[in-house]
């Protein structure tokens, strides 16, 4: 008798997933924003654990928020795109480090403020309301398997 194979882990493909790029118009900090957002919103975003990347000579800390869509049964989460501390590990031994002690998760998108995700596959960012004058429209931006960021996702989801 033959055994048939199902699947090779070789050929499987990783979906992409959608998050949001959150711009916005004027420098406010994170607790003012949020505050913010959870006047206007019937979700009560709260401070959670930061992620920790850990680089050669620097481990990066992004704040993240947290909340529970009750009527989507959704968890939103914000993201910090810039590290707000970075603690460091060892002396860099090169003149020319590739690693400094700020960090960006989307390097190509620095004006970026937060990064929103959601828990679900095809994500509804409509649902959350944003203070008006101070956000830029929501953009979508799709992550693919082989981009850190979306392995990091991964790992804190």
């Amino acid at each position: 008798m033959e055994i048939q194979k199902l699947y090779d882990l070789d050929d499987t493909e990783f979906e992409n997933i959608t998050i949001g790029l959150v711009r916005l118009a004027k420098h406010i900090p994170d607790h003012e924003f949020f505050f913010r957002v959870n006047q206007i919103n019937g979700l009560k975003f709260r401070r959670i654990e930061d992620f920790i990347l850990n680089g050669e000579f620097f481990d990066y800390h992004f704040p993240r928020f947290e909340a529970y869509h009750k009527f989507t049964r959704t968890c939103f989460t914000f993201i910090s795109n810039k590290s707000s501390e970075s603690r460091q590990k060892k002396l860099p031994t090169e003149l020319f480090s590739e690693e400094d002690n700020i960090k960006f998760l989307l390097n190509n998108q620095v004006e970026v403020q937060y990064i929103l995700h959601s828990s679900e596959q095809f994500p509804d960012f409509s649902v959350i309301l944003l203070p008006e004058n101070l956000v830029f429209p929501i953009q979508d931006y799709t992550l693919g398997s082989e981009e850190e960021l979306y392995q990091i996702i991964q790992y804190y989801e």
